[in-house]
């Protein structure tokens, strides 16, 4: 039996087209600032991102009053418009057998350790509010036949939080709130990049930007100036920092910006790796069905010979077969899943692969090759057969299968030229999302007044997180965000501050990296970052190779302080400001990465700290893999976060306890008037545990 669905539905749900914007508003005014004559763009609040988080705080700022602007680099031209974010994971209370309460799913969300517990629980509670406002904007939820919303499991997910509109979920989300923030008529600032926060002893008074549309010869960069009284980050992680990432091209994020600007990063030693096709082609996970579907799995090396590696690795057939099905919810790699044969084996198992310049591949057309028995689906680990034959996929072959449980899957390659029902598809294990970011509060705060942020810039996710929770989380904040801005007032018109003296200085700095006869380009930058990222800071670790990277990033930012960049053409200069950015917050990673290392952190989430010395050791059926030793995770870690900050030219690394919550304490008569007098929005940070 296979699905019947018609070609219009899921050409709907994949091609998606995203609304056209309207022109951005003319400058009102212009100042000189030494040689330049800059456009300024007065504002209340600016959101700096269009993803699903930034139009999230973008459209409940609008609703509240706030006088908003949004710029963007690309608009829908980052992760959640272009990546692939297939789900949103969210409370469940739908059902006797998948039945939740908050403090669960709070509990599962901060499970791995290194987040903060009030945060979870927030995160838990404004699902609800954010599954319904999607759908009452249009987001197409799939629901039974009663109204109960359609769950699965996911990513360290026991209860099956997880619901998808297919594919394109995220690329869905943010169609239906740019459409929202279209009809609202919120500025929209496209093509138009941050490169420098403006403050002063209070906080926040704008934002310098790029736009080259703005480019003549008093303005020979494009430079343009946004005051502000509120500024959220809301552009996504950096997804540049890796060579073997499944980012979209261009997303660079904020975080050398941020640290610029003063301020706080958290758990940027935490971020997820796992297998998908490569950015140079489509970049897109491959999780949920591409391998629930079990294909086959092959290495090709450079004279063409196909070889069966998985079975250098486990000692069945069926227990091959089994654990891959299982990264279709374990799909990020997991230090501790290497070990007793789990799933992880395989991400380590390919990464090695590519070690020795071998490519990987997945064929749907071929059934996994056997190492003792033949591949059977009677021959499988109970959970996999329970939900294969749920999911009535008895088909023979791993193409078949997958036309069934997930057409949508075939189609999404088909758009983009690889037709997965005909061809093996080569794939490899990327870098796919940072956890960690700039440090908030309960209401996105950061340690900067006026200054927020949402999203994948914000570190609030923790070592782990169930796979969907960072789009929930987005909308969440997005939302608290602009009720504590709109609750302040201070955002309600244009902000007349006068940014003339913070925007000189930020033009000086950013000009003054632009030497002509500088050895150094960006792209050098670029290669240089990349590579030792990929190549030192991926899901092996080994600590003296960290502190060697380390000590390599910190030489590259001072080549860069004492050099310059060398740009050849005025456009270029968006590049250069962004590449030079990215080789601090590399070094900052590295930072907080060897820190974590030297004091004896151990191995979890993204990435296994390999020791000789190390309590863990994986096994394949050719026997032990010394080289992969690792240190388990301590436990008392789990309970604190990594503090990083810029002090001049060196990073300043802390360990911070989380926050706590113990408890839903509410009391209705008690605490009704904290919400009529708006003291919530005063509140300020809890304690910690």
């Amino acid at each position: 039996m296979s699905l019947s669905v018609p070609q219009k539905i899921l050409d709907a749900l994949t091609d998606v087209v995203m609304p056209r914007l309207k022109p951005a508003p003319k400058a009102a005014e212009t100042i000189r600032i030494g040689d330049f004559d800059l456009p300024v763009y007065r504002t209340g609040a600016l959101v700096i991102g269009s993803g699903a988080a930034g139009l999230r705080a973008a459209v409940e700022m609008k609703r509240r009053g706030v006088d908003v602007t949004i710029v963007s680099q690309s608009a829908w031209g980052g992760t959640s418009a272009c990546s692939g974010s297939d789900k949103q994971t969210l409370h469940t209370a739908n059902t006797k057998d998948q039945g939740d309460n908050f403090q669960a799913m709070a509990e599962a969300i901060r499970a791995g350790g290194a987040m903060d517990e009030d945060t979870a629980y927030i995160e838990a509670v404004g699902s609800v509010r954010a599954m319904a406002s999607l759908q009452y904007l249009g987001l197409p939820l799939p629901q039974d036949h009663l109204g109960g919303t359609l769950r699965y499991q996911t990513d360290h997910d026991e209860v099956g939080r997880a619901t998808s509109c297919g594919p394109r979920t995220s690329r869905l989300m943010v169609k239906v709130l740019a459409e929202e923030a279209i009809r609202l008529d919120i500025p929209f600032f496209n093509q138009t990049t941050a490169i420098k926060v403006l403050k002063n002893t209070q906080g926040v008074t704008g934002l310098l930007a790029i736009r080259p549309k703005e480019s003549t010869d008093a303005n020979p960069y494009g430079l343009a100036v946004f005051p502000c009284s509120a500024l959220v980050f809301a552009a996504g992680g950096p997804g540049e920092m890796y060579r073997d990432s499944v980012f979209p091209n261009g997303c660079f994020g904020t975080l050398g910006m941020a640290l610029e600007a003063g301020l706080e990063l958290t758990n940027i030693t935490e971020s997820q790796f796992g297998i998908s096709t490569r950015r140079e082609g489509f970049p897109w996970n491959l999780s949920g069905t591409y391998v629930q579907v079990i294909p086959h799995i092959y290495s090709v090396d450079g004279d063409g010979t196909e070889r069966h590696f998985l079975a250098d690795y486990y000692r069945t057939t069926q227990e091959m077969a089994s654990n891959i099905f299982r990264k279709g919810y374990q799909w990020p790699f997991h230090a501790s899943r290497m070990l007793d044969f789990q799933s992880s084996l395989i991400d380590l198992a390919i990464f090695r692969e590519g070690q020795k310049g071998r490519r990987v591949f997945m064929d749907f057309n071929r059934n996994p090759e056997p190492i003792d028995a033949p591949f059977s689906l009677e021959r499988l680990d109970s959970d996999v057969a329970d939900y294969l034959r749920s999911a009535g996929a008895d088909h023979a072959l791993p193409i078949d299968r997958l036309r069934h449980m997930n057409p949508l899957a075939i189609e999404l390659y088909k758009r983009y030229k690889v037709d997965i029902s005909a061809d093996p598809l080569e794939f490899a294990v990327n870098n796919q999302h940072m956890n960690g970011g700039i440090a908030v509060d309960t209401w996105g705060r950061t340690n900067i007044p006026g200054i927020y942020a949402v999203g994948e810039a914000s570190g609030t996710h923790g070592a782990t997180r169930p796979g969907g929770s960072a789009l929930n989380a987005g909308q969440v904040f997005g939302t608290r965000v602009a009720e504590h801005i709109g609750a302040a007032g201070t955002a309600r018109a244009p902000s007349q501050s006068d940014v003339s003296g913070a925007a000189a200085t930020a033009i000086s700095n950013v000009t003054g990296h632009r030497k002509s006869d500088s050895p150094l380009t960006w792209k050098d930058i670029r290669a240089d970052v990349q590579a030792r990222m990929s190549d030192h800071a991926g899901i092996l670790c080994n600590p003296a190779d960290v502190s060697d990277a380390l000590t390599d990033a910190r030489a590259l930012n001072t080549r860069i302080h004492d050099l310059g960049i060398a740009v050849a053409r005025n456009a270029e200069m968006v590049r250069a400001v962004q590449w030079q950015q990215m080789a601090l917050a590399s070094e900052a990673v590295l930072a907080a990465l060897d820190h974590y290392i030297a004091k004896g952190g151990g191995s979890r989430g993204a990435r296994a700290i390999c020791d000789p010395l190390g309590e863990s050791l994986p096994m394949s059926v050719q026997g032990p893999l010394p080289e992969v030793r690792f240190r388990t995770e301590r436990e008392a870690d789990k309970n604190s976060q990594l503090k990083v900050r810029l002090d001049g030219t060196n990073f300043v690394i802390t360990d911070v306890a989380n926050r706590c919550y113990d408890g839903d304490k509410s009391f209705f008569e008690r605490d009704w008037p904290a919400w009529l007098t708006g003291d919530i929005y005063r509140s300020g940070v809890e304690a910690s545990c």
